[in-house]
């Protein structure tokens, strides 16, 4: 569980209470282990209680440490194949309240597309460019944490080109302007970039986004979460 840390103020007029994150990561590059583990250390609502060099070594600190979140490379001894894929849902059998963010050098559909399958709460999929913002990588350490998902704009967008939408699915109730905008959405585009991109007001976005959300029966959550959401459905890694 979350390690929670609060304080009161000498003057007994203030007082603190934030939620630390226990995190395990698992990379065998020892230059990359150490940059994540000193960026890492930059955010005091996050905490590194173990590193792992292996896939065994991973599931065996997630079982010693019972951590909030996992980070894991994919390719990792034994193979130097899926090893942080594999662990991801081992993870998910075993101890699914615990969240992953995998970390891969290249876009990788296939991988992406195995993460996802059974389901995308508590998992991102994100390239190692992007953990050189901090903001960025806590974000998605948070997201997962709450049961969130988070998708890297490149996986999406290789995603659409290997696998496409899945005629016939739920997305046969949206009209043609909601599959564009949908389309727009997988580029990773803001309201006002979809908006530009289909010479339409950012209003005319939000409220076609509403729409979607709801065929798309996208109700029960925050508008960043419904997002990757219905952006998984697009590329057919959601249920029809």
């Amino acid at each position: 569980m979350p390690t929670a840390v609060g304080y009161v103020s000498d003057l007994g007029v203030k007082y603190r209470l934030f939620m630390v994150l226990r995190l395990v990561l698992a990379e065998d590059s020892f230059l990359m282990r150490e940059g994540i583990t000193s960026l890492l250390a930059l955010d005091d609502d996050l905490d590194l209680v173990a590193s792992a060099e292996s896939y065994d070594g991973l599931l065996a600190a997630v079982e010693e440490h019972h951590p909030d979140v996992v980070l894991t490379d994919i390719r990792m001894p034994p193979t130097q194949t899926d090893e942080g894929i594999r662990a991801a849902n081992i993870i998910r059998a075993d101890h699914p309240e615990i969240g992953v963010v995998v970390l891969s050098q290249y876009v990788e559909p296939d991988y992406a597309m195995r993460l996802f399958e059974d389901g995308s709460e508590g998992r991102a999929y994100l390239l190692k460019e992007r953990v050189a913002d901090l903001d960025e990588l806590s974000a998605a350490i948070h997201k997962v944490h709450a049961g969130g998902s988070v998708v890297d704009p490149k996986v999406v967008e290789a995603l659409i080109n290997a696998r496409g939408a899945d005629d016939g699915s739920i997305l046969d109730r949206l009209t043609e302007r909601e599959h564009e905008v949908l389309t727009e959405m997988a580029k990773g585009g803001n309201n006002s970039a979809i908006g530009e991109a289909l010479f339409i007001s950012a209003r005319s976005v939000e409220k076609h986004i509403g729409s979607i959300f709801t065929k798309l029966d996208l109700s029960e959550s925050d508008d960043t979460n419904r997002r990757v959401r219905a952006v998984l459905l697009y590329v057919g890694l959601g249920p029809d």
